[in-house]
Parts: structure tokens; sequence; C-alpha cells
């Protein structure tokens, strides 16, 4: 018998377990506090993921700035060197 799939997610009395020997540690008092912060230090993961989220299509739109003004030029150097190909000819 493979016993791997028995070693998983704790189920209900597992966690009640849990919570009362971390209640028993930390106290009644101190728990809203670890609550808090934890909470505040999620918002902050998520406020930087979307922030960086938000710089990197910056950096994408910038470069496809770049490679729209690129092919301009481009185009406009052609049209000069067909203008002067034509003017002397």
């Amino acid at each position: 018998m493979h016993y791997t799939f028995l070693i998983g997610m704790p189920g209900g009395p597992e966690l009640i377990i849990i919570l009362v020997v971390i209640l028993l540690l930390f106290g009644s008092t101190r728990l809203p506090q670890l609550a808090r912060g934890m909470g505040k230090s999620i918002n902050e993961f998520k406020k930087g993921i979307s922030e960086g989220g938000k710089d990197d299509e910056r950096e994408l739109t910038e470069q496809r700035r770049e490679q729209l003004r690129d092919s301009e030029r481009l185009r406009e150097d052609e049209l000069a060197s067909a203008d002067k190909y034509t003017k002397s000819s």
C-alpha cells in the first residue's frame, strides 16, 4: 500500500488542533496583531506585483514606440534615396 497519498493537506480536526496550539503559543492578545501584520504584508505584496506589471507594460509600450520611430526613419531614408535616384536619372 502506498502511504504517500495519506500525507496531504490537514483536515478539519487537524486544523482545529493547529489553531489551538497557535493560540497557546502566542496568546489571545498577540494573534490579532499577527493577523493584521499578515494582512498588511499580503496587501503590500499584491501592490508590488501590480506595480511591477505596470512597469513591464510601460517598457513594452516604449519599445514599441522605438520600433515605430525606427521604421519611420528607415522609410523616410528609403523615400529620400528613391527621390535622389529618380531626380538623378
